[in-house]
């Protein structure tokens, strides 16, 4: 009972239950509202949070006073550095090679160091594609340091006066030379204006010139090629003379071997009055054979003529006379073949008989053969030699002459004004970023 009255007592009245309705739909409606603006549907509406305060936009100028109010003197400081340090020099490159750099033609020339040797390509195509040898292509490096070398622009420089051909055009300073300037700073100058590319494979070398006129970077290249044509033929004469001297020294001393050789043989001949002594030897001893028999034959008719007739006969007179005669003409013949018909030769040679003479003569005649195939040997050889050197020859072969240019092709206006600013961009990033990554770490 004390339930059933509290819960009466509980129990709203009419009134209250009828205004109590109304609120709960008011809220169920709202709970809806905001499941649908949740799932997206069109028409719902945007319920705000609570306990939020909705922010009024602010003026644009209030807002750009703020940005400015936060930015720090580090920043200011990096924008000058971009303006003054990439942008300012950046337009003034372009400016300059805009309309300011004046136009450079070139001329090029190509040509290649080669040797005569046997065996090698005979058409001329092979003759410019066969594989350079170790010899012409260190003839090709050394061409290429004369060509880049102070003597290649002293002697340019007599001839066309450099700093008349590559003076300054207009407000180009840039490009041009100067005036007064010493060798060293002239080299560095023609180094860049002059370009040379060698290519090991095929030994072919090509050669650019760069001028202000045409003509001029023409002229140039055809002077070079002269150059370079004149020092390759001294080299090969000089390698040509060092093979070929040597055979030559040869020669001579062989040459002045066998004069003397030869002297001394005549000199002999001259004091013996013989051409050679075995000859006169055999001769005299067929004479003297002949004397010895005829004397004996004279001797056994004297003996006859005494046995049938007296001393006083005119026969046995006659008879003696000749043998007398025979016998001394014997002893002249006999101390010719041993002492030589004059005493001044025995004493000359020192040998009074034929053996001292024949072994004198010897010894000549051995030294006049030596000398004379010492001599062919050495002329074999300087002729072999001559032959090496002619086939070892080089020479410089030209087949792209000299070009003349219609149209400039320097310098090389965007793409230096390009890498101006990227350069200059890239310097100012790595600054930037290094001072950043101080400050950091710092």
């Amino acid at each position: 009972m004390a339930a059933s009255k509290d819960a009466a007592a509980n129990k709203p009245s009419p009134a209250e239950a009828a205004k109590a309705t109304p609120a709960k739909a008011d809220a169920k409606s709202k709970g809806i509202e905001v499941l649908e603006g949740l799932l997206g549907r069109e028409g719902a509406p945007v319920i705000p949070l609570p306990r939020r305060k909705k922010i009024e936009p602010a003026k644009k100028v209030g807002w750009i006073a703020g940005r400015l109010k936060k930015l720090r003197w580090r920043h200011a400081i990096i924008g000058g550095t971009f303006l003054g340090l990439v942008a300012l020099p950046a337009t003034l490159a372009s400016v300059y090679m805009a309309f300011i750099a004046a136009d450079q033609y070139h001329s090029s020339t190509s040509f290649a160091v080669r040797s005569i040797q046997g065996g090698g390509a005979t058409d001329i195509l092979g003759m410019f594609t066969q594989s350079s040898g170790g010899s012409t292509a260190s003839d090709s490096y050394m061409l290429m340091d004369y060509i880049l070398s102070e003597r290649m622009v002293a002697a340019a420089d007599r001839k066309f006066k450099l700093e008349d051909v590559y003076a300054t055009r207009g407000l180009d300073y840039f490009y041009g030379i100067g005036s007064g300037l010493p060798i060293e700073d002239k080299l560095a100058y023609w180094r860049d204006v002059v370009s040379v590319n060698f290519d090991h494979a095929s030994g072919i070398m090509q050669v650019t010139v760069k001028a202000f006129d045409p003509k001029q970077s023409q002229e140039i290249a055809r002077f070079i090629v002269d150059q370079s044509d004149s020092l390759v033929n001294g080299l090969s004469a000089s390698a040509r003379n060092d093979v070929l001297r040597a055979a030559q020294d040869e020669v001579l001393a062989g040459e002045a071997r066998l004069s003397k050789a030869r002297a001394a043989l005549r000199d002999y001949r001259d004091k013996s009055q013989e051409i050679s002594p075995e000859e006169g030897a055999k001769i005299a001893v067929q004479l003297i054979g002949g004397l010895e028999e005829e004397l004996t034959k004279l001797n056994a008719d004297l003996a006859t003529a005494k046995s049938q007739m007296s001393e006083d006969t005119p026969r046995i007179r006659v008879l003696k006379t000749r043998i007398a005669s025979l016998e001394q003409q014997l002893t002249i013949e006999r101390q010719r073949l041993g002492t030589g018909e004059r005493n001044a030769v025995a004493d000359d040679f020192g040998s009074p008989d034929v053996a001292g003479r024949i072994a004198e003569f010897e010894e000549l005649e051995t030294e006049r053969e030596f000398a004379e195939r010492a001599y062919t040997a050495a002329l074999g050889s300087l002729e072999k030699a001559r032959i090496e050197a002619n086939n070892k020859q080089r020479y410089l072969a030209l087949f792209i002459e000299p070009t003349l240019s219609e149209m400039a092709q320097y310098p090389a206006r965007f793409l230096n004004a390009l890498l101006v600013t990227l350069g200059l961009l890239f310097v100012w990033g790595i600054g930037v970023m290094g001072y950043y990554n101080i400050r950091d770490r710092a």
